[in-house]
């Protein structure tokens, strides 16, 4: 499972509503979304060289502000999307970017071997999914980002420590001890979980090119 009708219905209202924006992409506000881009972005392991990166539910390729900022011209990137509105609005957003690619797609397969993934808030919005079928999605990808990175993957994902009063049942609230262990026993020694950064929810970078 990559999405379901009812979770592309969902980002179809937000990209609706908001359009190419990060409200548009279900987060609160662009500084929200950038927090948690710095968190992934963290991944990068070797900043002076060129590299390239899959971006796992990318919307409307708004992490590619970031990535530009931070390392010019030093990327190739590539966006991934279950919802085909999301890929034309980001390729439209991009027109004359170079080393820029985004793609519709309906199964991990289609994913290319880059030297990093990342994935942001493609975790969170549950609906009606159950606890079981939910996690096992998240896991599937997890196992897909491992196999199509060379150095190294990072995601995030709302926290089971959130505030009780502040939770919805339509959200998923992972455990990171759960996944921190996972990935450690699955994909790395040299994991790392992020959960400091004073919203509600963690990062874990996994990367495989340290000895």
């Amino acid at each position: 499972m990559l999405t379901s009708d009812e979770i592309d219905d969902f980002y179809r209202r937000k990209l609706a509503d908001h359009g190419p924006s990060a409200e548009g992409m279900g987060w609160r506000d662009q500084e929200a979304q950038e927090i948690r881009f710095r968190q992934l972005l963290k991944i990068v392991s070797s900043p002076g060289v060129d590299f390239t990166i899959n971006d796992l539910g990318c919307g409307t390729g708004d992490l590619i502000t970031l990535l530009r900022k931070q390392f010019k011209d030093q990327v190739t990137y590539r966006g991934y999307d279950a919802l085909s509105e999301m890929v034309v609005a980001a390729k439209s957003k991009f027109t004359e970017s170079r080393n820029v690619g985004f793609f519709h797609i309906e199964g991990y397969e289609a994913i290319q071997l880059s030297d990093y993934s990342v994935a942001s808030g493609i975790f969170n919005v549950r609906n009606s999914t159950s606890d079981t079928d939910w996690q096992s999605y998240i896991l599937n990808t997890l196992h897909a980002m491992a196999e199509k990175s060379t150095k190294g993957f990072a995601f995030n994902a709302l926290t089971k420590y959130s505030d009780s009063d502040r939770m919805r049942p339509d959200l998923y609230y992972s455990d990171p001890l759960f996944l921190f262990d996972y990935c450690k026993r699955n994909f790395s020694r040299n994991v790392a979980l992020l959960h400091d950064y004073g919203i509600y929810d963690f990062t874990i970078l996994v990367r495989k090119d340290l000895p």
